[in-house]
Order: C-alpha cells, then sequence, then structure tokens
C-alpha cells in the first residue's frame, strides 16, 4: 500500500467517522423534543396517579366512617339525585366539550378550540354553582362538616373534587390566553393535552362519587 493510498483510506474513514457523527447530531436532534415531549407526558401521568391515589384514601375514609352519622342525618335524608344528576350531566357533558377543544387546538381550529373550552368553563361552572348550592343547604339544616364523623368525610372528599375542578377552571382560562396570544406552538398544545387528561380524570372521579356517595348513600 502506498504513502497516497493509505493517506486516502484514513481521509476516507476520517470522512465516514465525521459522517456517523453528523447522523449522530441529527439524530439526536431529532429526538429531542420528542424526548421532551415523553418527560412531560411521563411526569404528568405521575401527578394523576398520585391524585388518584389521594382520592383512593378519602374513598376508602367515606366507605369506614358513611353509616357514623352520630344520630345525625345521614346520606338518604340530605342527598337530592335529580340535582346530583344535573351534576353529573353537566360534568359529563363538560368531558365531550373538552375533547373537542383539544381536537380544535391540534387541527389549528379557532372556532372548535375557543368553542369547546368556552363551552367547557360554563358546564364547569354550572357543575360547582349546584355543588355550592347543594353545600349552603346542608349546612342550613344543621348537617355541617363538624356534625358527624359521616359529614366530615362527604364534604372532604366532594369538596376536594369541587376545589380541583376550580382549579381545572383557571388552568383553562390560563389556556385561552396562552393560544390567543401565542397561537398553537408544540409546547402550548402539550399544556392543552395535559389539561384534557386532568379534566377528563376529574369527571372519572366524579362517576365514582356519584356511584360510591349518592347513589348508594341515598339507597341505604
Amino acid at each position: 500500500m502506498t504513502a497516497f493510498q493509505a493517506g486516502a483510506e484514513y481521509g476516507d474513514g476520517r470522512r465516514e467517522e465525521s459522517h456517523g457523527h453528523g447522523h449522530a447530531g441529527a439524530l439526536f436532534n431529532h429526538t429531542d423534543p420528542a424526548s421532551k415531549r415523553i418527560i412531560v407526558g411521563y411526569g404528568f401521568w405521575i401527578f394523576l396517579l398520585s391524585d388518584i391515589i389521594m382520592f383512593s384514601a378519602f374513598f376508602a375514609t367515606y366507605a369506614v366512617l358513611s353509616g357514623e352519622t352520630a344520630g345525625g342525618p345521614s346520606g338518604r335524608d340530605l342527598f337530592d339525585l335529580h340535582n346530583v344528576a344535573i351534576e353529573t350531566a353537566c360534568l359529563l357533558l363538560s368531558s365531550f366539550t373538552c375533547g373537542l377543544a383539544a381536537i380544535g387546538a391540534r387541527a389549528h381550529q379557532n372556532l372548535m378550540y375557543y368553542g369547546g373550552m368556552a363551552a367547557t368553563g360554563v358546564l364547569g361552572l354550572g357543575f360547582l354553582a349546584i355543588e355550592i348550592h347543594e353545600f349552603v343547604g346542608m349546612i342550613a339544616q344543621g348537617a355541617g362538616p363538624t356534625r358527624s364523623a359521616f359529614l366530615s368525610a362527604f364534604f372532604t372528599l366532594v369538596g376536594c373534587h369541587g376545589v380541583h375542578v376550580t382549579l381545572g377552571l383557571l388552568w383553562l382560562l390560563t389556556m385561552i390566553a396562552q393560544v390567543f396570544a401565542k397561537g398553537y406552538r408544540a409546547d402550548i398544545l402539550r399544556r392543552v393535552l395535559c389539561f384534557a387528561l386532568f379534566w377528563h380524570t376529574l369527571d372519572i372521579i366524579w362517576v365514582a362519587i356519584f356511584t360510591v356517595v349518592y347513589l348508594f348513600g341515598a339507597g341505604a
């Protein structure tokens, strides 16, 4: 092998090495945004699971204390299933409109996104209004959270869910403002997706509350 051939082979090898590094760099740059999406999604799922664990503890507490009325009113005396059914309809319908808003965001359709978010907000406010009316009425009857262990568990479980809905409505307003100010950027779309997952999780938890607390309680 001549010196020229050796140099040419070395040069080819160096070019191949450089070319390989170029591919690796391009691959890293290409997967970096995907990695960020995975990290954000993984972290948010951990948050949702921790929230579900917290509600599970509240459900377990309520199940143990549901019969401890201390001679006071029980769920059968207090719960109005007609109003609770309206609450449930509002929240389930808001889950549908929230899904439409998420689809509209991905499609960059302003009417679908803003309309879906506005409808979700109105339905969420309706849900909260009925729940607050229920709480005020119960307290006016002397059935506040300090009346019995049953009522303490009830107000803790249902009230915690109401606080989450309130925080979700504030998050909803934030997402409307961010899309209006910054458009449908990739990071904004990730936040819209996280909000939609949070809102759907609240709906699932409410279905459990409706079944365990209200249906079983009213028929106890």
